[in-house]
């Protein structure tokens, strides 16, 4: 079993502590990687918000094609962070030659374009530097957006972040949004892209759990847009329905819920919106899923949300303060970050339940 955390605050905080939210589970992160999605980023990148942030770990040659494929499609960089890792021996970490974070300036006949236009300019040109470093196994790109940053690696995330630095609060890498998950994929063989948490389009998800309709979901997803690929984690058809129903359906949030753990057909005999209800059913059946899950998201508007399979086999806990709130699998990680907090105020959320917290730090409960 996975354990997976999230936290959201009012300030920027150092990705440290999303670690320490992750160690005190270590028993369901089995020490196999790390990985993280920073959102709303402060620090080093605070300048460049609005400026797409290209994330990857490649070979020497790998960087060479990211650099040919962007300069031939009128890319301009304007900042770059690489870090140099601490290369101690005995670390428990299967390192990269190269990590790159960089930050891009649209082509000149893109900068007066239209958020849709953007959007797929951006997911098209991940698309497309994927499949260039998969070629020779060059490398992997993780996510291509503005104010995102992503980071995964196999190893011991103790020693990933001594690699990183990550234990040094030097306010280089600072955020207000960070999802976290310190496991890599063991369902299916260990690659970096089947790593917690997945990204599209401004939509970050991670999950615990299982899902036992895999390939009804991905079958069905592969039709559904070009962007849904990969498909090296069963969890990612998490991510890919998210992205359906808010990106390309353009629903509210609360109908995901009734997408993958649609209501019985007796129970939506008798509510108000049987009608809507009933046509997911028919339409996206498909796109439920089954098995034990917990799910953890975040949107592009800085929301961040939580909500679990239909009998409540995966934990989670929600809690904080006025400042910050934080999401995990087990409430010993919020103990650790927020000890202060008022424990009698956190929210176990339950089997027909969406969580959502905003930017604001308010917490919104809905039901299906």
């Amino acid at each position: 079993m996975c354990r997976i955390g999230a936290i959201k605050s009012k300030v920027p905080f150092h990705p440290s502590e999303a670690l320490y939210l992750m160690l005190p589970q270590q028993e369901g992160h089995d020490n196999s990687g790390f990985a993280m999605v920073m959102q709303d980023l402060a620090g080093l990148f605070a300048k460049y918000k609005d400026k797409p942030l290209l994330s990857l770990a490649c070979t020497q040659k790998g960087a060479k094609l990211v650099e040919d494929y962007m300069e031939a499609h009128n890319f301009r960089p304007i900042f770059e962070w690489i870090p140099r890792g601490k290369r101690q021996p005995g670390l428990d970490i299967k390192a990269l030659p190269y990590y790159i974070f960089r930050n891009y300036d649209y082509p000149e006949h893109y900068r007066n374009a239209g958020q849709a236009e953007r959007e797929a300019l951006l997911m098209d040109t991940r698309l497309a530097l994927r499949k260039i470093l998969e070629k020779d196994d060059q490398g992997y790109v993780y996510s291509f957006w503005p104010d995102v940053l992503t980071l995964k690696e196999i190893g011991d995330p103790r020693d990933i972040a001594t690699y990183f630095n990550l234990w040094e609060k030097n306010g280089d890498l600072m955020a207000k949004n960070i999802v976290v998950q310190c496991r890599q994929n063991t369902n299916y063989d260990i690659v970096r892209y089947a790593a917690h948490p997945f990204f599209l389009q401004g939509y970050t998800l991670c999950a615990n759990g299982e899902n036992t309709f895999y390939t009804k979901n991905k079958e069905f997803q592969k039709s559904l847009h070009r962007g849904y690929v990969g498909f090296e984690s069963d969890s990612q058809n998490f991510l890919y329905t998210l992205h359906y129903v808010l990106h390309e359906l353009k629903w509210p949030i609360k109908y995901y819920k009734h997408v993958i753990t649609p209501l019985p057909f007796e129970e939506i005999e008798h509510r108000p919106d049987k009608a809507q209800l009933t046509a997911i059913r028919q339409s996206l059946s498909h796109l439920e899923i089954n098995g034990p899950n917990t799910i953890i998201a975040l949107l592009p508007n800085g929301n961040m949300m939580t909500c679990c399979d239909s009998k409540k086999l995966r934990p989670v806990v929600v809690g904080g303060d006025d400042t910050t709130l934080a999401i995990s699998s087990e409430v010993c990680g919020l103990n650790v970050i927020l000890p202060n907090r008022d424990k009698s105020k956190d929210i176990y959320p339950n089997e027909r339940e969406v969580v959502v917290i905003t930017p604001e730090l308010e917490v919104q409960r809905w039901k299906q």
